[in-house]
């Protein structure tokens, strides 16, 4: 199969946000306990959580987290995670019909956040609660001294203040099955006066308003146009959910949801695009992904176990164990969250450790990463800088959810100060190798420096406790700067991150 494509120095989409390459975790499952925080595990530190986890966690280098849901959120109250751990309720959660002992609050995990380097985006319940209790948790988390709620957190043995910028306005309020469900015009008036409060609170904050859970709701996308309408002025980002799932086992169907994907973004672009000109304002409000991953294998069985189980405590829930192929569909996805930068600036992988996530761990045992920790820690590391544009003329192929899609999926990022330029590469075809030929202009001399490569495995591949780096990027061989092109073979089913210094 021959592929031409080339990029130019000078055709570029935009800067990436760092916080394109951002997390989720929820109090859910096994996320928080036995997930990132287990007191007596071996691994545990004086905190109670785990030191195994948090390498890899921190070795993804995750610029931002959000939490603490989700929808558990929605029904959630901060308060009960403050103060001595021996005085917390248990409370039934709602959300994932479970008890929530609360010995993870906002402290332990802004301790958690700091140790791992990762900036803390916080979710508001905005389902059961509302504007007051959201006044009270940033005056809480972010207020300096001499305040009720600043001053009970300096009792509780935390100085200053945290001084979060990123606040989610609730979570997937146009959801049925939301804790406190509203619709597009309620949810969008009471988002517009939190997000006035709240800024008054902590100047420069960001708010993120909630769009659509996914874009096969019956209220897409006129959801986000009613709600923008409400409340453009005052708030940064509109959110977007969606997760994947290959039930049909047909793997190029599944491949061309990423374009899928690209279509929603485009289509509530045009969504913002429309309410800045009718409200004829002056502010850009850009996409918050905040929600992302594959997530199909145990949902159903899931599902059905968790809507009739006695409220338990931590239970095992959406332990998803990812294939090869769900690993070369996050490379293509992360692609397009790079093709769409000028647009999406965060984008969360859901969730981070146990549930639907890159990290496993098992209670009271070892820790290891899934398939999909590899392309998401790689466009994390290399990702950054500024999108280029890439033309690629590849054979297309038809199916379920779109036509014409190319079989070869590639990305560019310049790192303008490191004097680089990163190529992400997937090649979706199932049989055929691709003979790239890719124009590199405007760059001067150009070499190879370092070529990972994610191929050659049976797409039903898993990591586990007894085989972690069974499918693990490797480094990869017959790619070079020829005549001012980057050429090579690239295997079927293969992803490809190729790193070239510039000059």
């Amino acid at each position: 199969m021959k592929v031409t494509a080339a990029i130019h120095r000078q055709f570029e989409i935009a800067r990436i946000d760092d916080r394109l390459y951002a997390a989720f975790i929820e109090h859910m499952g096994r996320a928080i306990y036995s997930g990132i925080y287990e007191p007596g595990h071996p691994e545990a530190d004086e905190m109670g959580f785990r030191r195994d986890v948090m390498k890899f966690v921190k070795d993804l280098k995750i610029p931002a987290i959000r939490y603490p849901g989700g929808n558990f959120v929605s029904a959630y109250d901060w308060k009960d995670g403050i103060g001595p751990k021996e005085d917390r309720p248990v409370r039934l959660d709602l959300a994932w019909r479970s008890k929530e002992t609360n010995q993870v609050g906002i402290n332990e995990f802004a301790y958690w956040a700091k140790e791992a380097e990762i900036e803390m985006m916080l979710a508001i319940n905005l389902g059961s609660k509302g504007l007051q209790d959201a006044r009270e948790f940033v005056e809480y988390v972010n207020h300096p001294s001499g305040s009720f709620w600043s001053d009970l957190r300096r009792s509780h043995g935390v100085e200053d203040p945290y001084n979060v910028k990123m606040w989610c306005l609730g979570n997937e309020m146009d959801g049925p099955w939301q804790i406190g469900h509203k619709e597009a015009h309620e949810y969008g008036r009471l988002a517009d006066e939190c997000a006035k409060a709240l800024r008054q609170l902590t100047p420069g904050a960001e708010m993120i308003v909630c769009g659509s859970s996914n874009d096969q709701m019956r209220t897409y996308p006129e959801w986000e146009r009613e709600v923008l309408e409400e409340c453009y002025e005052n708030v940064h980002y509109i959110s977007l959910h969606k997760y994947f799932g290959n039930s049909s086992k047909d793997t190029l169907n599944f491949f061309g949801k990423i374009e899928e994907t690209g279509r929603y973004i485009q289509a509530i672009g045009g969504v913002i695009d429309y309410v800045k000109a009718k409200n004829r304002a002056k502010n850009d409000v850009h996409i918050c992904f905040d929600e992302w991953n594959v997530w199909y294998h145990i949902r159903e069985d899931d599902t059905r176990r968790w809507k009739t189980w006695d409220w338990p405590e931590a239970p095992d829930l959406l332990e998803e164990d990812y294939n090869f192929e769900d690993a070369l569909f996050v490379g293509g996805l992360l692609n397009e969250f790079i093709r769409r930068s000028d647009r999406v600036k965060i984008a969360c992988i859901a969730q981070l450790v146990n549930v639907i996530a890159p990290i496993r761990a098992e209670k009271g045992g070892p820790a290891w990463r899934q398939t999909i920790y590899w392309p998401y820690q790689m466009a994390s590391l290399h990702g950054r800088g500024t999108a280029l544009r890439v033309a690629v003329d590849a054979p297309t192929y038809d199916c379920e959810v779109g036509s014409d899609i190319s079989y070869m999926d590639i990305a560019a990022t310049h790192d303008a100060a490191a004097g680089t330029v990163t190529v992400f590469a997937l090649n979706r075809h199932l049989s055929d190798s691709a003979e790239l030929d890719m124009a590199l202009t405007g760059f001067g001399d150009t070499r190879v420096v370092m070529h990972k490569v994610m191929e050659g495995h049976d797409l039903a591949a898993t990591n586990g406790p007894d085989r972690p780096d069974a499918i693990a990027p490797v480094d990869g061989s017959g790619v070079g700067v020829e005549d001012g092109a980057l050429k090579g073979r690239l295997a079927p089913l293969s992803y490809h991150v190729i790193k070239l210094q510039v000059a």
